[in-house]
């Protein structure tokens, strides 16, 4: 196992070889040839460290954790072009809910999926509560019917147990959800049959009503299942893996098999550049994708469940796992799987019969996601490289720019001032690196604000990076500075991860003119960063601006240069003007609730506690406001009064 750590100390590329010389070889024998983003990796590498271990499995546990420890930047990531939905059931709550989510994983939650499209689970969930009344609103709308004393619409229409009003105890609602999971995972022939047999039971004794209720739930139940197809025997758990590749990307996609029915399925597109190296080595390209796929996924979905409450490990990794083709160590990755899975795993390829038909068919899955990914202009890898390639030409960079930050300003006549960072990485959108930045209101507002707030955003964005490049400047007090003395440039010292902004943006973008860059550029100069490219795109004409130079720099209008400037500008006023109008009304809310004499910080929080919103509050009566402690009928007269003025 070996790390490449760039010139500070972070880890920018993890990876395994038996022969760590001949892999440098490869490496370093004709950078020329090099991918630009394998060039920029092994250009950027000042040092190699390497682990020696015993054993293949071993070497595949390290770099599952390396990968997951460090997030180097040039290491290949099966990450979600979107967020695909799940069904949660939160077993943690004494009334546990049922709703579609999107999102990481909650300790005493349940999952179920992920499906391709959330109507697909709401349609799903509609049918199914019909058999199984579990409560699907907020703790919001539960808390307020609980106050009101009468059910929502579904407890009227008997698709829910109204547990709110007290229809149903705790335990007995408990009993309907723990039903609802016995449904959904597999045991479903149980509960159809238990169901016909209360059937026939009511119509013997001659409760027609009943049993015909008892009919409709057993086609609901069915309809439920049809939804799924059988594509495999009964008690059949496998994943269904396959790869769609090109020259530049591949894409992956992953049927999930359980009980034989089809109960979830998600893919993939990523860049190959990167691993191309370790692809070359180990003998074939896609053996090598099968490889890097199987130990990030499913080492992920194991650190996953053990935040949530599934019942076994099986939920994570299936009895069989059926690839296009088996990685040069196959032995290795079985035994790991079967680790993780507590039981025998099987690896192979499909040969025959179902289980052949089913990859064939996810494979054909995989080549239309691959097509349609190429179809998408943002998303093709040829358009983005091209556009970078553009935005080095006509700025005369040293190299393509491929991490793009951007920032805009917004507010009202100078209140409110709020500033965003976004961050692009190889023309795609990093949303987990965009950061807020609170600014101090100017007095007049206007444009020269405006070029104080970007001069602020810059030096905040970049005084750390030159505290670790110990430049000898004065630089201000960062009280997000939390570093270590002694500790590595860049590294958080708890986690051992890159810190948010550990890397420098190859080109900086300010949305606004030459007075804006100017702002810029003499803050990077104060602080000694001269490796950073600094650029302005005003709005009127789209004029692309450069520190010291009288006139703009005119892209054409159809460049892809312009287009991916555009979407970053346009992506950095969104941000800032979501946080801007978030941070507004919540002055604006508390503002109204502070005009109300003898209203108090802790009864207003009370008051914000009891409803869950200030817009609730506003929607409330006198009486509902008077059941909060210490607020009285006059206070309550004067808070509606200050809500309905606003």
């Amino acid at each position: 196992m070996y790390k490449f750590r760039d010139g500070y100390g972070r880890v920018i590329y993890v990876g395994k070889a038996k022969s760590l010389r001949s892999r440098l070889n490869s490496y370093f024998a004709d950078v020329a040839s090099l991918h630009p983003r394998t060039r920029q990796m092994v250009t950027t590498a000042a040092s190699v460290e390497w682990t020696v271990v015993s054993t293949e499995v071993e070497a595949l546990q390290l770099e599952y954790n390396w990968i997951k420890e460090f997030d180097p930047r040039f290491n290949v990531r099966y990450r979600d072009d979107k967020s695909y939905p799940v069904l949660a059931v939160t077993l943690n709550e004494e009334y546990p809910r049922l709703f579609v989510y999107r999102g990481a994983r909650k300790k005493g939650v349940r999952y179920f999926g992920p499906y391709a499209h959330a109507w697909a689970i709401r349609e799903t969930l509609d049918l199914l509560l019909r058999v199984f009344p579990a409560r699907t609103c907020s703790n919001g709308v539960f808390k307020r019917h609980n106050q009101i004393g009468r059910p929502c619409l579904l407890g009227y229409i008997d698709k829910c147990s109204a547990p709110c009003v007290g229809r149903v105890s705790a335990d007995e609602h408990r009993h309907i959800v723990d039903d609802f999971c016995d449904f959904l995972s597999g045991k479903t022939d149980k509960m159809v049959r238990a169901i016909e047999r209360r059937m026939h039971e009511a119509a013997d004794d001659l409760d027609f009503e009943t049993a015909a209720r008892l009919r409709d739930d057993v086609q609901a139940l069915r309809r439920a299942l049809e939804k799924q197809a059988v594509v495999l025997g009964t008690g059949t758990d496998a994943d269904v893996i396959a790869f769609a590749t090109d020259e530049l990307e591949a894409a992956v996609q992953i049927f999930h098999v359980r009980d034989g029915r089809v109960r979830g399925q998600r893919g993939w597109v990523v860049d190959k550049s990167g691993d191309a190296l370790d692809v070359a080595e180990s003998g074939t390209e896609l053996a090598a994708l099968v490889e890097q796929f199987l130990t990030q996924f499913y080492g992920e979905q194991a650190a996953m469940a053990d935040q949530s409450v599934e019942p076994e490990a099986a939920t994570v990794v299936p009895r069989e796992v059926l690839v296009p083709v088996l990685p040069a160590d196959a032995p290795e990755i079985q035994a790991w799987l079967s680790k993780l899975r507590g039981s025998a795993v099987s690896l192979r390829i499909p040969q025959r019969g179902d289980k052949k038909a089913l990859a064939e068919t996810v494979q054909r899955n995989a080549g239309e996601a691959l097509a349609q990914h190429k179809l998408k202009r943002a998303g093709d890898l040829t358009s983005r490289s091209q556009a970078l390639q553009d935005i080095q030409d006509a700025l005369e960079l040293d190299s393509a720019p491929l991490r793009i930050e951007c920032v805009d300003i917004s507010h009202v006549q100078g209140t409110d001032v709020v500033a965003s960072l976004v961050v692009f990485e190889d023309g795609l959108a990093r949303k987990s690196e965009y950061r807020h930045f609170a600014i101090k209101e100017a007095a007049g507002g206007g444009r020269s604000d405006d070029v104080a707030s970007i001069a602020e955003v810059t030096r905040r964005r970049f005084a750390r990076l030159a505290r670790e490049r110990q430049q000898p400047v004065d630089l201000p007090e960062d009280p997000d500075d939390t570093e270590e003395p002694g500790s590595r440039p860049g590294i958080d010292p708890t986690t051992g991860k890159p810190r948010r902004f550990a890397y420098p943006p190859n080109l900086y973008v300010v949305d606004g003119g030459a007075p804006q860059v100017a702002a810029a550029a003499e803050v990077l100069d104060e602080l000694g960063i001269t490796d950073v490219a600094v650029i302005g795109l005003a709005k009127r004409l789209e004029e692309v601006w450069v520190p010291g130079e009288p006139d703009p720099v005119i892209m054409p209008r159809t460049s892809e240069a312009l287009f991916l400037l555009q979407r970053v500008r346009d992506e950095a006023h969104r941000f800032a003007i979501n946080f801007h109008r978030s941070k507004r009304s919540r002055r604006m809310t508390a503002s109204a609730l502070d005009s109300v004499r003898g209203l108090g910080e802790t009864r207003r929080a009370a008051l914000v506690t009891h409803f869950g919103s200030v817009a609730r509050i506003k929607d409330a009566t006198v009486d509902e406001i008077t059941a909060v402690p210490g607020i009285g009928v006059s206070t309550a007269k004067a808070v509606l009064e200050a809500l309905n003025s606003t």
